[in-house]
């Protein structure tokens, strides 16, 4: 696959935007651990003119990182327009506009997915930033707000000048719940000319397989990778048979390379949850985590765990 002049190569596995989630570090270990590509957390356009250090923080990427993806979010094309050239942006080779997110805070901006009940709007927003743009524009978006109309919307963004589109298989309104809807997938593959990347529950070689089966160029795997960065090698056939705890730790220290303590005690909870989420009997492990004030104690319970795991496993 290629998007403009960036080659992905065949069957490329892509880490999903997630905001809260897809952090420099945690896209730094996804990178080693397989991912041809990453995309980083949704960044505001607005807030990238109002607050660009705070911004340009929140684009950190990794040298490790192989294909930079950055996306962006907004409802007026001046401001999208404008947000291309800043510094925040300059090193990702690909910008992706996000026109699918259902969080209520952003639909009620006229955001994300709110954009596919306004594809006047939506295609201007695309049509400016291509013509603005010397970097390809991508456009991510979901099956539509609160009924299918992903053929229309993709084929818009096709005619606006996009140079890929990501489609997960949901509508805006079922959230993360249900399943995927793999057939529309297929059917937008099958009437657009550029590049479709597939997205939504892709968590094993099975329903990759299903994912892949609908035609797509690419796969882009989000919550399947949480907790889980060798997801990416796994489904490539390598499993994972190195120290998990390492991977732990290198995500902390690329973000204490950058962040203080203690915003990264509570930030990276999550994330340390995440990673106890496969392993049996650690209930009281993940309480320990959950309540925890200080980032190395939370690190020496997870070690622990892990190393009892291991014992139990041999």
């Amino acid at each position: 696959m290629k998007i403009g002049n960036v080659d992905f190569g065949e069957n490329s596995l892509i880490l999903a935007p997630m905001a809260g989630v897809t952090d420099v570090g945690f896209r730094e270990v996804c990178s080693l651990l397989g991912a041809d590509a990453t995309v980083s957390e949704m960044l505001s356009a607005r807030a990238m003119l109002a607050n660009p250090e705070k911004t340009e923080l929140l684009a950190e990427d990794s040298p490790a990182e192989k294909i930079k993806i950055g996306q962006i979010f907004g409802h007026e094309d001046n401001v999208m327009v404008d947000a291309l050239y800043q510094p925040a942006l300059e090193k990702y080779s690909i910008i992706d506009i996000n026109m699918g997110c259902p969080a209520p805070k952003i639909v009620r901006n006229g955001e994300g997915s709110a954009l596919m009940k306004n594809i006047p709007v939506a295609r201007k927003i695309i049509e400016q930033c291509v013509k603005n743009s010397s970097r390809p524009i991508t456009v991510k978006f979901r099956l539509g707000y609160d009924s299918d109309r992903s053929l229309e919307f993709g084929r818009m963004c096709e005619e606006a000048g996009a140079s890929a589109i990501t489609l997960h298989g949901r509508t805006a309104l079922q959230g993360y719940g249900g399943t995927v809807d793999y057939e529309p997938i297929a059917r937008l593959k099958a009437s657009v000319h550029i590049p479709v990347i597939g997205n939504g529950d892709v968590v094993d070689s099975e329903s990759l397989k299903r994912m892949r089966e609908t035609g797509v160029d690419a796969v882009m795997i989000g919550r399947g990778a949480q907790g889980r960065p060798w997801i990416f090698d796994e489904l490539k056939g390598t499993p994972f048979t190195g120290d998990k705890f390492k991977i732990v730790k290198r995500h902390i220290q690329v973000m204490r390379e950058r962040y203080d303590e203690d915003f990264l005690t509570l930030y990276l909870r999550k994330h340390l949850l995440w990673y106890t989420k496969d392993l049996p009997n650690s209930s009281e492990y993940r309480l320990k985590i959950a309540t925890s004030m200080s980032l190395d104690k939370s690190l020496a319970i997870l070690r622990k765990l892990f190393k009892e795991n291991e014992q139990n496993s041999n």
